[in-house]
């Protein structure tokens, strides 16, 4: 059986019934690393020893039928964004020293061991995560296993690629202004960027109420499950929410038939790519023929980018400045302008900046006691050229420019997910956005399975 063509799901089915096992698996998942990641460069750490004990651990549990979790055994990877115990956590940075002890666990990391979960080692993002595609001086460039030729997005587009190339099942990312979302649309898979809080963080980010972490696969179920995985409250982290009340790989199976989802192709102001609207369009037009109420309907607020800016670069800048001396120097050209860019900003900017996003947020909700999800497409564009921030000969000036859908419900702090919904003529992945009022993380999830079903994707 080629495991690396399953779902986490069907692989622990595989599991349960002997047919295959977790070292299998894992053996499986590391070949396909070896063969792919020279070319894609989805990995900035690899642990083979280590997933392989892990798997064998693993193994006797489900021989002598004690797993430990619905994922137990499955091969994951996790962002170079999150602490992870034995292993550096440079953030694609060469400013970081990696020589030192590395004995903490984020909360995140802790929970994929606590469930079981292979950890196959860490994916690569831009410096600090700063922006929406994969590259830094420390380890290059990542690449889309759909067409090598362009970006795998980002800044989560190294755990996109391995995902959509079969190197782990699962992965876990980070999403500040679109960054799982946003790769996952480019490399064909399903991002999850649950409500604020959600998912416990620490350390604390520097950006604050922008920041999240989310479960990405190759499934909607899936996406569930190792949401269910990641959703505990820790300690650690003064904002995460209390424990859901059911489970995410129920509500994934609820029947949204009859409810009412706002269609809004532009927001009321983005320029779509005509081939990417007319695919978001066929698989809206499909939900709507499988039950689901589609009004066309945009939101009503104007582009948000500029409090945006202010969120987003002021976070940097407050990073930046616990750097050593002399890093203005050796950080990427492009999160150096942001640095300086965010230190030209008041504490009134920034409170001013966190008003409008309180606005967005309300003018959100009020939007959802009208209509139960709002769909859009997850990026104006399909990938582009690896190597560049934007297209080549576009114009625009920041990853931003071309991420309008995305970044402004970081803003208003709502779960988001990008599911696939087509190929250009090309063949290149485009994505659809699903966005809920916040805490309706499992609706987000049950109005994804029904486009899952009604589109397949291979």
């Amino acid at each position: 059986m080629n495991d690396t063509k399953l779902t986490a799901s069907e692989l622990v089915a595989a599991y349960a019934t002997g047919e295959l096992s977790p070292v299998e698996a894992t053996q499986n998942a590391l070949r396909v690393i070896e063969e792919r990641d020279g070319e894609t460069n989805a990995f900035c750490l690899v642990d083979a020893d280590g997933a392989l004990e892990q798997a064998k651990a693993s193994e006797i549990r489900w021989r002598d039928g004690n797993p430990i979790g619905w994922l137990d055994g499955v091969p994951a990877s996790i962002k170079d964004m999150f602490l992870t115990q034995g292993w550096p956590t440079l953030r694609g940075s060469r400013c970081i020293d990696p020589d030192q002890p590395w004995d903490v666990d984020s909360p995140v990391t802790a929970r994929l061991r606590e469930n079981g979960l292979v950890l196959l080692g860490k994916t690569t993002t831009p410096e600090l995560a700063w922006k929406g595609v994969t590259d830094n001086t420390l380890t290059g460039i990542t690449r889309n296993p759909v067409d090598p030729s362009t970006t795998a997005g980002g800044s989560s587009g190294g755990s996109a690629a391995a995902v959509a190339a079969g190197m782990g099942e699962l992965s876990v990312g980070t999403d500040g202004g679109g960054s799982i979302r946003i790769p996952a649309s480019f490399c064909g898979i399903v991002g999850l960027k649950p409500t604020h809080g959600r998912i416990p963080l620490f350390p604390a980010s520097p950006f604050g109420p922008l920041s999240h972490a989310g479960p990405m696969a190759r499934s909607v179920d899936d996406t569930a499950l190792l949401l269910d995985v990641l959703a505990m409250p820790d300690y650690r982290d003064p904002a995460a929410l209390a424990p859901p009340v059911s489970t995410y790989r129920e509500a994934v199976r609820r029947d949204v038939r009859g409810l009412i989802a706002a269609y809004s192709p532009t927001l009321g102001y983005v320029d779509v790519d005509p081939e990417v609207a007319e695919i978001v369009k066929s698989a809206v037009q499909s939900l709507g023929d499988a039950g689901l109420h589609i009004e066309e309907a945009d939101p009503g607020f104007t582009d948000p980018k500029p409090a945006f800016d202010i969120l987003w670069s002021t976070g940097a800048a407050k990073w930046l400045d616990t750097f050593p001396a002399g890093s203005e120097n050796k950080v990427d050209p492009g999160l150096r302008k942001v640095w300086e860019f965010g230190k030209t900003f008041s504490a009134s900017d920034y409170l001013g900046a966190n008003a409008e996003r309180a606005a967005l947020g309300i003018l959100m909700g009020e939007f959802h006691t009208r209509y139960d999800v709002l769909i859009t497409p997850t990026l104006p564009i399909p990938a582009f050229e690896a190597g560049h921030e934007v297209p080549p000969g576009s114009g625009l000036s920041g990853w931003p420019d071309w991420t309008p859908f995305t970044y402004p419900f970081n803003m208003t702090q709502q779960p988001a997910i990008s599911v696939p919904a087509g190929r250009t003529s090309s063949g290149l992945p485009v994505g659809l956005q699903i966005v809920g009022p916040r805490h309706s993380d499992d609706l987000v999830l049950a109005v994804a399975k029904l486009l899952e079903e009604v589109r397949p994707w291979p």
